[in-house]
């Protein structure tokens, strides 16, 4: 670890060390610059909401916009505090409401698929997978082009013993554990270059790129579909519901599964849009290019 590296994650340790009602501050503090000072990514964030809800007014959208900005620095502060939170303050601040679902399928040595997405806290959810059970989780994520930072990120992740994997290592992994009952952790919202897919659907009235990632790896193994919902209940509090999508893959015709998730998804952000990423350029890619 160079200089740089050891500076930022000691910076970090330092500033999880902070009780959460002095990071709310600091969050408040960073929206105020943010939104209103370096108005970060605001073109981009109107933009999408104006593709995704053309039925919504101006002053809906902008209503969303607000509440997506005042959650972000919510985001980064919480996830700074994942470096030093402890398995009780996890577990606490994440509540699992129906961890029988995917329990079931593990405890009878069923390896299962879960999907997520970026939306609410979906790190805090690694620690809460990682702590639910002693079956190893592969967390396969796409790599920060920040390697150092990207390096800190993943310790902080897989303090409770997640085992992150790169995408592109992602089949390699799993059929090295395919004798071990385990779960994949896929996020389904991952933007793909124009090489790594050219599968369009329509997600918020849009034509999107999508992975198939999933649906292959779903077909190869027939492991289970189970959605994690991940919600926010008030600030720092979030719950995480389990959905069976598809019990058996293997009887799914091409593309349904990549259809089914992201349908899925797709009803989740529309109940609660400002809790998912917005300012991710999301539709940089189209059919035509």
């Amino acid at each position: 670890m160079n200089i740089q590296s050891k500076i930022l994650s000691g910076s970090i340790y330092l500033l999880s060390l902070l009780p959460f009602r002095i990071l709310y501050i600091l969050s408040d503090i960073i929206y105020f610059f943010l939104y209103r000072i370096f108005k970060y990514r605001r073109e981009v964030v109107a933009e999408n909401l104006a593709h995704s809800f053309p039925e919504k007014t101006e002053k809906e959208r902008q209503i969303i916009e607000r509440k997506f900005y005042r959650f972000l620095p919510d985001l980064i502060v919480e996830n700074i505090k994942m470096r030093t939170m402890s398995a009780s303050q996890s577990k606490r601040r994440l509540k699992l409401l129906n961890p029988e679902i995917p329990l079931n399928f593990l405890n009878n040595d069923q390896s299962l698929i879960l999907v997520s997405s970026h939306y609410a806290n979906w790190e805090w959810g690694i620690h809460s997978l990682s702590l639910m059970t002693e079956r190893p989780a592969l967390i396969i994520y796409k790599p920060l082009s920040n390697h150092s930072f990207g390096e800190i990120y993943n310790k902080m992740r897989s303090r409770f013993g997640a085992i992150m994997v790169p995408m592109k290592q992602t089949l390699r992994k799993i059929m090295e554990y395919r004798n071990q009952t385990h779960t994949s952790v896929f996020l389904a919202d991952q933007t793909p270059t124009r090489k790594d897919s050219n599968y369009f659907i329509s997600f918020l009235n849009q034509q999107t790129p999508v992975f198939k990632g999933i649906e292959k790896i779903a077909a190869k193994t027939n492991f289970p579909i189970i959605f994690c919902h991940i919600d926010r209940v008030k600030r720092g509090y979030y719950t995480a519901k389990f959905i069976v999508l598809v019990e058996e893959p293997k009887k799914c015709s091409e593309n349904e599964i990549t259809t089914i998730h992201n349908q899925f998804l797709e009803k989740i952000i529309c109940e609660k849009p400002e809790l998912w990423l917005w300012s991710h350029k999301r539709w940089k890619h189209k059919p035509h290019d």
